[in-house]
């Protein structure tokens, strides 16, 4: 028997390759599929079931390209519903892999479809569980996202609580869980760092499964949930009822266009120029209007939070043979209309000629100096409200970047912001949307919020706690 775990740590989001005598499993594939295939083919053993364990909201499983490409049949738990061919389970049915043995367990509450899998081994013995969002390491999946006709939030929470008391905390305290998601995913408030644990460790530190009461479990799972972010229930839809080919999508993004063709194709279309290297690299050289979300962080969920239609044709700039990296992570989260990329990248735009941008990013001990000698500063922390909850300066507003479509009408475009975050990454995303959007004078605060607290601010500068202003 084998199992692996697949963690992709851009999304916090975890799949499964379970392998036993010739015959493998993958459990919640992401959108490309050739990894687990490859996997497959070189252990020489057939992928014979793909176990969903719900609806994802948080990206585009690949189940429907994995099936047509191994001939594996895809099993969701009961009530699920679905545009192709799929095995519906019914509760507690076994699926046999070589030597061991999977059974459902409908665990309804994060959806009504979600599913956990208990894992047997040769032996008989219960191994371990793959809990999807039902339960995670440190945390619970958030009761919010599935609600149906006059089910409410604390409904399906109370719905969940009997899912993990029937049929999860019944099981031996050495089964293993392994989650969908970890630290970092906004499936959840309190995900742990980990990504694995036994469910015995989870009795005794998952806040959650530590309530006293039905009650107290539904208060406590339910307070302070953040909305979700746009792009949840369109993935969610894209899963239910099937998507694009990813050999399509590339085919179509992956198309090389010189300075003059990709101009060209700027101006034909209604497509968002996307800037994907280093936040201080684009700030010292960019394309007019367009926008930067570094690669090197939480890209993907920060296009799902930003960019509001799915169905978007993106233009792509990228560091040097970062292209398809960049196509196969915007369409984990559904955005398959990448049409081109800038060849040669920046150097190639520079080096013809063609009008470049600018934003200015300063040194935190600069800003320092500025908040010294100014009596007005409009200065923006773009972070999430709980961070600036818990500690931020007091000459800042709070202006979260996931909520940028909606403050910036707030905004004067006469008057000069500066903008920080934590590090950096952020703020750059919410100083290019402003630029793009006729913000001219936006000045990146480098190194963010990190950086401030090294200056000579006096203590007394930061507030801790302050409440957060809505916006």
């Amino acid at each position: 028997m084998k199992i692996e775990q697949i963690y992709t740590g851009c999304l916090a989001e975890a799949a499964y390759y379970i392998e036993s005598n010739g015959e493998a499993a993958i459990i919640d594939p992401l959108r490309e599929v050739s990894p687990y295939l490859k996997k497959a083919e070189q252990n020489n053993v057939k992928i014979k079931y793909i176990f969903e364990t719900h609806f994802h909201a948080d990206f585009v499983s690949g189940h429907v390209d994995l099936a047509e490409k191994s001939g594996a049949t895809i099993v969701y738990g009961p009530t699920a519903k679905t545009n192709f061919e799929t095995h519906i389970a019914k509760d507690n049915e076994v699926f046999k892999i070589g030597e061991i043995t999977i059974t459902t367990l409908h665990t309804p509450g994060h959806t009504p479809e979600s599913t956990t899998y208990l894992l047997k081994d040769a032996d008989g013995k219960d191994y371990c569980i793959f809990s999807g969002d039902t339960l995670f390491i440190g945390d619970v999946g958030r009761p919010d996202l599935a609600q149906q006709g006059e089910l409410t939030m604390e409904d399906m929470a109370a719905t969940l609580y009997d899912s993990l008391h029937n049929k999860i905390l019944t099981l031996a305290d050495d089964v293993i869980v392994y989650p969908a998601h970890g630290a970092g995913s906004a499936c959840g408030k309190n995900m742990s760092k980990e990504t694995f644990d036994t469910l015995g460790h989870q009795k005794e530190v998952n806040y959650a499964l530590k309530a006293s009461s039905k009650e107290q479990f539904i208060k406590e799972v339910t307070d302070g949930i953040l909305p979700p972010p746009q792009y949840f229930a369109k993935n969610a839809a894209m899963n239910k009822g099937g998507y694009e080919s990813i050999d399509d999508v590339y085919e179509k993004g992956l198309v090389a266009l010189d300075p003059q063709a990709f101009e060209d194709k700027a101006n034909q279309t209604n497509a968002l120029i996307l800037d994907t290297r280093d936040p201080q690299v684009f700030a010292k050289a960019f394309i007019p209007n367009s926008i930067n979300i570094g690669l090197n962080g939480q890209f993907a969920p920060w296009v799902g939070a930003l960019v509001p239609d799915l169905k978007q044709e993106i233009l792509l700039v990228t560091e040097d043979g970062k292209a398809q990296e960049t196509i196969t992570r915007l369409a984990r989260v559904g955005y398959d209309n990448t049409i081109g990329y800038l060849e040669g990248g920046m150097a190639a735009w520079e080096d013809s000629g063609k009008d470049i941008d600018q934003i200015e990013s300063i040194s935190a001990e600069t800003f320092e100096t500025i908040l010294n000698t100014n009596n007005h500063v409009n200065a923006l922390d773009v972070r999430k409200p709980g961070e600036y909850e818990s500690e931020h300066l007091e000459a800042t507003l709070t202006r979260p970047l996931d909520y940028i479509n909606e403050w910036t009408t707030e905004v004067n475009p006469n008057e000069s912001y500066y903008i920080h975050c934590a590090g950096g990454y952020r703020s750059m995303i919410a100083a290019s949307i402003l630029k793009a959007r006729g913000i001219n004078n936006v000045i990146d605060i480098a190194g963010g919020y990190a950086a401030i607290k090294t200056t000579n601010l006096k203590r007394t500068d930061f507030a801790c706690p302050s409440k957060a202003m809505k916006v």
